[in-house]
């Protein structure tokens, strides 16, 4: 190897910052959706829970039922927008593993 020649990483460059504006407007979409999914299996769960203890009127079930419907359709269409499949929204987290349990459990 000469002095004159840049020295080759063999290693992949994961963390290489792409600046392609398309590409960071799709990056920022699905950081979002992926905590907006987070948000919405938790509230789903919560909804759950308080159905199982009967804690809620028929209204009030009705209405979260019909909003949580809602959102789950609204992320469907901006991940359909971005080319985004709902296992893209599942960041890993290395050793702690996926942010976003598998298989909707």
């Amino acid at each position: 190897m000469t002095s004159d020649s840049p020295r080759q990483d063999p290693r992949p460059r994961r963390n290489k910052m792409d600046l392609d504006p398309d590409t960071v407007e799709r990056d920022l979409v699905k950081l979002v959706l992926t905590v907006v999914e987070l948000l919405r299996q938790l509230m789903e769960r919560q909804a759950l829970r308080r159905f199982d203890v009967g804690d809620l009127s028929e209204e009030q079930e009705e209405r979260i039922g019909l909003t949580l419907m809602l959102l789950e359709e609204r992320m469907t269409e901006l991940r359909e927008r971005y080319g985004l499949r709902p296992e893209d929204l599942n960041l890993d987290l290395g050793p702690l593993g996926p942010l976003l349990p598998r298989d909707g459990s």
